[in-house]
């Protein structure tokens, strides 16, 4: 698939990317291949979101409800969830879960575009299509009178998956950020550590 241009919006003509090359820039530090990942050696697994998981570790971005999950990702969302560990996805990546694990629950977010606020709630219904569960959750909830913020995560705790929408809301970004900090808190309580 094409590389993105982020400040223009579109394909970047002649560029390609090595995705553990990227991995490594953006999280500075050392990373190892997928295939090493095991639940044996791990009490957890979080999956970012983004044209990553659309693209590089499923085929969801051209093929949608027919997409095919990366083998490898697919390996590590079963051995975690039969080993019940823990298992975060936020922003597009929730498909993926809902693609390998059938009845699944999860969020991306509204199911209808609100005025352009979810713009990709079309999604929530694609889900639905591969047999997962969607549920209706906020980013961000302000109480006006009583000044509460409270950003959201849906937790299936049959399955020990928590998911959020991060950017699939048009949202101020530290309302993503909270959102994404608030699965990752649920993530690790359910580690019991």
């Amino acid at each position: 698939m094409q590389v993105i241009d982020h400040c223009k919006g579109q394909p970047a003509k002649g560029e390609s990317r090595n995705v553990l090359i990227e991995s490594a820039r953006i999280a500075r530090g050392k990373v190892t291949e997928l295939a090493k990942l095991t639940a044996r050696d791990h009490d957890a697994v979080i999956f970012p979101g983004g044209f990553g998981a659309a693209k590089n570790l499923s085929t969801f971005a051209v093929d949608g409800k027919d997409c095919k999950v990366n083998g490898e990702v697919e390996r590590v969302l079963k051995d975690f969830n039969k080993a019940g560990k823990p298992i975060g996805l936020c922003c597009i990546s929730p498909v993926l879960v809902a693609k390998v694990l059938p009845g699944t629950e999860v969020t991306v977010g509204h199911e209808e575009e609100e005025g352009g606020r979810w713009p990709y709630a079309g999604t929530a219904g694609t889900i639905k299509a591969m047999g997962g569960k969607h549920r209706v959750k906020e980013l961000a909830l302000v109480a006006v009178f009583s000044l509460t913020v409270f950003h959201d995560a849906h937790v299936d705790t049959a399955n020990k998956v928590v998911t959020t929408p991060a950017y699939m809301c048009e949202t101020e970004l530290h309302h993503i950020f909270d959102g994404i900090g608030t699965m990752v808190k649920h993530v690790l309580k359910m580690t019991g550590k």
